[in-house]
């Protein structure tokens, strides 16, 4: 079986790429699954999207990326399925899935974001009026079958297609494992991970983290920017770098992931949470979408809703090692049964297989491996 991945990122530096069809990609090819990706961003254009500035050097990129995504689309006859991930091009139209369409080769479609929702990005809000935020219902309806992060957006896609599949971000749970003696700090240490666009985020949590600094000693992990100020904490900030991403993560005693309750937050398949409960990290989160799903208060994480929960919740877990271990061990089993990517990736497989026997109704099919439970 020979599959087509047209994805927007260039390999190995987007969360969402590396979470879902990356790293299924492994367990797909024992399955006898060839996967070829076809990034819209190339490296230099990557490296230089996500800087504030140098609008006329990104569209040149872009206007280059576009010809590269034609080109690959010439061949698309030779594949038995095309992957899309979130869009075939940044910017513009569902041009090329109306292309990739109209020669009949069957089509899924993969998104992990609301991206039906507009969003202006803090580095390029000028080109964030160039997407089509719209052009997700279009896909979703041409699509043959559709791959949704969780229930909010599986509910999306339903509206024009029958054929929906809810397949979670997954954890790669041989390299997120847990150290079974880890080394205390002199200070415990509170740990957020994200990028420069999603620092807003964290900021939601500016008073709580100060009052929780009147009360209690702590060190504050950021990782995805290189600074960050916080007056009355004390404060490491560190770039987000792929190669170093689990030791960075694994100093942090405790996890935490703020969300606005907003429709675009409302689409997030909660990475963060994920990634901090397969290494053993006890969880924080705010319960916005499907957060509230991952979390079950008090049992494998906690919720958090106000800013006095946050203070309250966060001060339990600093004086409680027990609660701390407790949360740790039960967060690492939820991962291993329902969000890792040996669990996930044969739903993946079966989806593909059924699109490539010319089937319609895949969900029929995919009954042997279930979706994580609610």
């Amino acid at each position: 079986m020979r599959i087509l991945a047209l994805v927007p990122s260039y390999y190995d530096t987007s969360p969402g790429q590396r979470f879902r069809m990356e790293q299924w990609e492994p367990l797909l090819r024992a399955q006898g699954v060839e996967i070829d990706f076809e990034s819209f961003e190339c490296e230099r254009l990557h490296s230089l999207l996500y800087e504030p500035g140098n609008f006329s050097r990104k569209i040149g990129l872009i206007a280059r990326a576009f010809a590269r995504r034609a080109m690959s689309l010439r061949s698309v006859g030779d594949y038995d399925a095309v992957y899309v991930f979130r869009e075939a091009a940044l910017l513009g139209p569902a041009l090329f899935e109306r292309w990739i369409h109209a020669t009949g080769t069957p089509m899924v479609f993969d998104f992990d974001d609301a991206i039906f929702v507009r969003y202006i990005s803090p580095s390029n809000g000028y080109l964030s009026y160039l997407k089509f935020p719209a052009k997700t219902r279009a896909i979703c309806r041409m699509a043959a079958h559709v791959i949704a992060g969780n229930d909010y957006l599986a509910d999306y896609a339903r509206k024009v297609n029958p054929n929906v599949t809810i397949v979670p971000t997954t954890i790669d749970t041989e390299k997120y494992t847990v150290e079974s003696h880890k080394t205390k700090s002199d200070i415990p240490v509170i740990g957020w991970s994200g990028s420069y666009s999603t620092v807003q985020h964290l900021d939601t949590l500016r008073g709580a983290l100060k009052r929780l600094a009147e009360r209690e000693r702590f060190r504050l992990r950021v990782i995805g920017t290189a600074s960050y100020e916080l007056e009355g904490v004390e404060v490491e900030a560190i770039p987000w770098r792929a190669e170093t991403e689990v030791a960075d993560l694994r100093p942090i005693d405790i996890g935490v992931m703020p969300l606005p309750d907003e429709d675009w937050s409302r689409g997030k398949c909660g990475l963060k949470a994920l990634q901090y409960m397969a290494l053993g990290i006890p969880t924080l989160c705010s319960p916005v979408g499907v957060n509230s799903e991952i979390i079950r208060d008090g049992e494998n994480g906690l919720i958090a809703d106000t800013e006095d929960e946050w203070v309250e919740k966060l001060s339990l877990l600093l004086r409680s090692a027990q609660l701390r271990e407790d949360l740790r061990m039960a967060g690492r089993a939820t991962v291993e049964t329902d969000y890792s990517a040996s669990v996930q990736a044969p739903r993946v497989y079966n989806i593909l297989k059924s699109l490539t026997r010319g089937a319609g109704k895949s969900d029929e099919r995919i009954t042997d491996v279930p979706a994580p439970s609610r």
